[in-house]
């Protein structure tokens, strides 16, 4: 009888040990931002934004914007070219990278979105960014390099 209460104490502590590992690691609520380190050759800066409540990301925003603060989502005209050329345009893939991720919870499982894979590579250094940012509770603006 006091081996098995012994047996069931020892797995009870190592649980115990293993979720303790698992909330190191946990994110950490808050609001995270990261963004491309200025802007590209067309004049966007993309960002990205999340919402972490109860250490798992409830809230993905994914965009860029003009040095004016426009947004590149809003541009009807750049949507009107874009579609038919690439089959997807900014308010599409924005918001597909974003749910991919949110779905996910990570940046190594976001969904390739044909015609916009340059945004899509940019979105997962981003991603990857913002969860070391949420891993840490540190909420300053993370800034991203280009790709090489």
């Amino acid at each position: 009888m006091v081996k098995k209460i012994s047996i069931v104490l020892i797995i009870g502590i190592m649980l115990f040990s293993l979720a303790g590992c698992k909330r190191e690691q946990a994110l950490q609520d808050g609001y995270y931002t990261a963004r491309m380190d200025g802007y590209d050759e067309f004049g966007w800066e993309e960002f990205a934004v999340i919402s972490v409540s109860n250490g798992e990301i409830v809230t993905v925003e994914y965009n860029a914007k003009a040095s004016s603060g426009f947004i590149k989502s809003w541009d009807i005209a750049y949507m009107r070219i874009m579609n038919p050329i690439q089959g997807t345009y900014p308010n599409n893939y924005t918001r597909r990278y974003g749910a991919s991720f949110l779905k996910s919870q990570s940046s190594d499982a976001i969904d390739v979105v044909s015609g916009a894979s340059t945004s899509g590579a940019n979105f997962k250094l981003l991603t990857a960014a913002l969860l070391e940012k949420a891993k840490a509770g540190d909420s300053s603006v993370a800034v991203v390099p280009y790709p090489q």
